[in-house]
């Protein structure tokens, strides 16, 4: 076990998991013991963002639920299943990969691909726009026409966003930039795996010319719609909304998909044995997930239908078409038993995010970006606590109160550890208590919201915590990632001492006014009003030295 938890090696110690990780299988649609193929290295795939614009915060609930996966899978207290039977108690490494799409790809891509228009382009005019109306910051150098700028701008500020949001995967990408591949410097391996689906059987190649398209033949994979429940049968041409009538004449049956599409007028274009042009959507997280988690070798063959990683994500949009898809190219290409194998031992999909109960919207102004959040003053690891908060598998709905309820959330974990002091020996117990309820709850299908239950009992009837209740607590954070995450300073304005995590607020620096021109005056009645409408705007007021005021999230 490891040394990070003492409280594991304490003698007299009665911690045990009891069972070990279950996690809901979108494939088999159950919930089933987690059974790696090799339990001390775990291979794990998300899909990543397409940077053609910032990540909102529904991106981010989807991926921050993968890293706390990924986080507890790595817990020493986290117990899984052998391959062989044995239960396997670490310690434990997840290789997590996660992909950047920076291909040029159509803003028809859940219809096919093929129309639309290219995302680049419209990615071009809203950054030109943002340049014109002064939005866009002086010091940004990027060419609105070209698009590895563009990618590299929106890749940059999504990798700043993620490591500020504690997940690990970007963090360890500094180091290994290969965990967060992009699409554009994998086109080679997607053209030949391309190829490679051709030559079995599987693809096929319409059009002359200057027009070829390169589609897979969804009817040579009988197991087709496993993932989705959009079966074969089911399947018929405009069906959902998800094929267009336009470009079903050239293909064998309405669900086959794009591989590849000749088209010399593609912003971004790649020669290839079928003419200059560009990669269907899915086609990558195929190649990028075997590259770095499987081999380098695209013409290797796998066992019967063995499943060449263990864990695939990405959010509950991404089943159909796209993982779908990604299941049969993939175990038709690698697999020597194709229609036996799922690609993933198991799929994990968290469920989309609502915004005060509503679905997010630009016209709607619920719309928020991780970075527009962090503008306001939104303390990263508020946010994250607030967007983890939530079983995965349940639609989260982010509010305003939610993320205040979150910092305060935050505030209490953080004075239980600096409170810390002494070796509480006689508190074995309770920690126990916490490690057996943390566990059961996490290996069951990730419980997070019980889990954390778990937590604030153990810190309500901890009243004086020792050193190593503050252990035990920094090891339920490595796995939830909130305290772990830097704290903001204080900001301090000619009238206000603003605490960490609240941003000095027009609305409510205009009211710090309002309040000192009324105790000038000597009218106490409309400055204890204003201290009360603050309050209902979710600040707390505090008079100190120097005339200025402290103003914190009420409640913290």
């Amino acid at each position: 076990m490891s040394e990070r938890v003492p409280a594991l090696r304490a003698p007299g110690s009665r911690y045990h998991p009891a069972m070990p990780l279950r996690l809901y299988n979108t494939l088999t649609r159950t919930e089933e013991d987690f059974v790696p193929r090799d339990a001390a290295r775990v291979t794990f795939y998300s899909c990543g963002p397409t940077v053609y614009d910032d990540a909102h915060i529904g991106n981010f609930r989807s991926f921050l639920a993968a890293d706390v996966l990924r986080r507890w899978i790595e817990s020493p207290l986290c117990e899984v299943k052998g391959a062989n039977g044995t239960t396997h108690t670490g310690p434990r490494k997840v290789v997590h990969v996660m992909n950047i799409t920076d291909v040029g790809h159509m803003t028809d891509d859940a219809e096919g691909g093929e129309s639309g228009e290219d995302r680049m382009a419209v990615a071009g005019r809203r950054i030109a726009e943002a340049k014109k109306s002064g939005k866009l910051p002086a010091d940004v150098a990027i060419d609105p026409g070209n698009p590895y700028q563009i990618a590299r701008f929106y890749e940059d500020r999504f990798k700043d966003d993620a490591k500020r949001l504690g997940l690990k995967l970007a963090l360890e990408a500094e180091q290994d930039p290969t965990l967060q591949p992009r699409a554009t410097e994998s086109v080679p391996g997607m053209i030949e795996l391309v190829k490679r689906l051709i030559a079995q059987g599987y693809a096929y190649v319409v059009g002359n010319p200057g027009d070829r398209v390169v589609y897979f033949d969804v009817q040579r994979f009988p197991t087709y719609g496993r993932l989705s429940g959009n079966t074969l049968d089911h399947l018929r041409e405009g069906a959902g909304g998800r094929v267009a009538a336009a470009n079903q004449a050239s293909k064998r049956h309405p669900a086959d998909f794009l591989l590849w599409k000749e088209d010399s007028s593609h912003i971004m274009k790649w020669d290839s044995p079928w003419g200059a042009g560009y990669p269907g959507w899915h086609i990558e997280c195929s190649v990028m997930s075997f590259q770095r988690l499987v081999g380098k070798d695209l013409s290797a063959t796998i066992p019967g239908g063995e499943a060449l990683i263990d864990l695939h994500s990405g959010g509950e949009d991404n089943i159909f078409p796209h993982h779908e898809c990604e299941i049969a190219q993939s175990c038709c290409a690698f697999n020597a038993a194709p229609g036996k194998g799922g690609y993933a031992r198991l799929w994990f999909h968290p469920r989309f995010l609502l915004v005060e109960g509503a679905k997010m919207s630009k016209s709607k102004g619920n719309f928020f970006t991780a970075r527009d959040l962090f503008a306001r003053g939104v303390e990263p690891a508020a946010l994250r606590l607030e967007l983890v908060r939530t079983h995965y598998r349940s639609n989260a709905n982010f509010t305003m109160q939610g993320l205040a309820d979150s910092q305060r959330q935050v505030e209490r974990w953080r004075r239980f550890v600096e409170s810390a002091k002494g070796d509480a020996a006689h508190s074995q117990g309770s920690r126990d208590d916490a490690m057996i309820g943390f566990a059961l709850a996490m290996n069951a299908d990730v419980n997070i919201a019980a889990a954390i239950a778990e937590v604030n009992k153990f810190v309500a009837r901890t009243e004086k915590p020792g050193t190593q209740d503050a252990a035990l607590m920094k090891e339920f954070d490595a796995v939830l990632g909130v305290l772990e995450l830097p704290r903001p300073a204080a900001a301090s304005t000619e009238i206000g001492v603003f605490a960490p995590g609240v941003a000095p607020d027009a609305a409510v620096v205009a009211k710090l006014e309002e309040r000192r021109a009324a105790r000038a005056a000597k009218d106490f009645a409309r400055s204890d009003t204003i201290r009360d409408e603050l309050l209902a705007m979710g600040y707390a007021i505090k008079d100190v030295a120097g005339g200025k005021v402290e103003v914190r999230r009420a409640g913290s």
